[in-house]
C-alpha cells in the first residue's frame, strides 16, 4: 500500500511512524509511506497556506491553491483522497478495514479553522474524524489512521490471525488475556485456560468477550453469531 500525507508539520511524523509494526511494514515493502510539506506547494516568498475567512470570523482558513496543486501532483486515478477533519466519518475498525483494501491513500491534514470548502467539494473522496474532540491539527489523526490500517495489511503482524481476535474486529471487545506465572500475588489464572481443551477455551473466550462488551461497551454491535441465532428463532 502507498500512503501519502500532506501536512504543515512533517516533523511530527518522525518517531511514531519509524517504530514497531509500521517500521517493519515499511522495511518489508508492505507500506510505502511518504510525508509531504504543504508549504512546498506555495509560490510566494512567505509560503502562505492560509488566509482570513470571507464574511469575517475568527482564525484562518487553508487556501485552495496549494492543496489543489499538491493533490493534483501526488494523486492518480487509484488514489483515495481523504481529509482529516472533525466533520468526517468517525473512524472505527470497519473503516480501517475498508481503507486497508485500497492501493493508494492521500491523507490531507487540516489545520487552523479548516479547509476552503472548494477543497471538500472538488478534491476529496472522503473525510475522517477520530473522535468528537478538538486537536491542534490533523497530523495525529493521520497517524492513528495509518497505524490502524497498517496492522491490517497482509503480513504486517507476522501472524494475520492476530488482528482477527483483537477488540472491535468482530463487534466485541477482546477476551481477558493471561500469561505466566499461573499465580501472582494470590491472583490465579482461570482454570479453563490451563485445561488444554482448546474447544472449551474458545467457548470460554467468546463468552468472556460477550460479557466484557456488554458491561464496558454496550454501544458496540456485539457478537454477530448471537444476532443470527435471534433471527433464526
Amino acid at each position: 500500500m502507498k500512503v501519502d500525507v500532506l501536512t504543515l508539520f512533517p516533523p511530527m511524523f518522525a518517531g511514531p511512524l519509524d517504530e514497531s509494526i509500521i517500521k517493519r511494514a515499511r522495511d518489508a515493502g508492505l507500506l510505502d509511506l511518504r510525508i509531504h510539506d504543504l508549504r512546498d506547494y506555495t509560490h510566494d516568498r512567505h509560503r502562505t497556506v492560509d488566509d482570513r475567512p470571507f464574511g469575517g470570523g475568527p482564525g484562518m482558513v487553508l487556501k485552495p491553491e496549494p492543496i489543489f496543486e499538491a493533490v493534483e501532483k501526488l494523486a492518480n486515478e487509484r488514489t483515495r483522497v481523504i481529509l482529516m477533519s472533525p466533520q468526517g466519518r468517525k473512524f472505527d475498525q470497519a473503516i480501517a478495514r475498508e481503507l486497508a483494501r485500497q492501493s493508494e491513500l492521500l491523507l490531507v491534514c487540516g489545520s487552523y479553522e479548516g479547509f476552503d470548502e472548494r477543497i471538500r467539494e472538488s478534491l476529496a473522496h472522503d473525510e475522517i474524524s477520530i473522535g468528537d474532540y478538538v486537536l491542534t491539527n490533523g497530523a495525529l489523526p493521520a497517524m492513528v489512521v495509518i497505524d490502524a490500517v497498517t496492522r491490517l495489511l497482509p503480513g504486517a503482524l507476522g501472524d494475520d490471525a492476530s488482528s482477527a481476535d483483537e477488540s472491535f474486529s468482530q463487534g466485541l471487545l477482546e477476551y481477558p488475556q493471561y500469561t505466566r506465572p499461573a499465580e501472582f500475588r494470590r491472583m490465579k489464572v482461570p482454570d479453563m485456560l490451563l485445561s488444554g481443551n482448546h474447544a472449551e477455551i474458545e467457548k470460554w473466550r467468546r463468552e468472556q468477550a460477550r460479557v466484557r462488551t456488554k458491561n464496558k461497551r454496550p454501544d458496540l454491535p456485539g457478537d454477530p453469531d448471537d444476532s443470527d441465532k435471534v433471527a433464526s428463532k
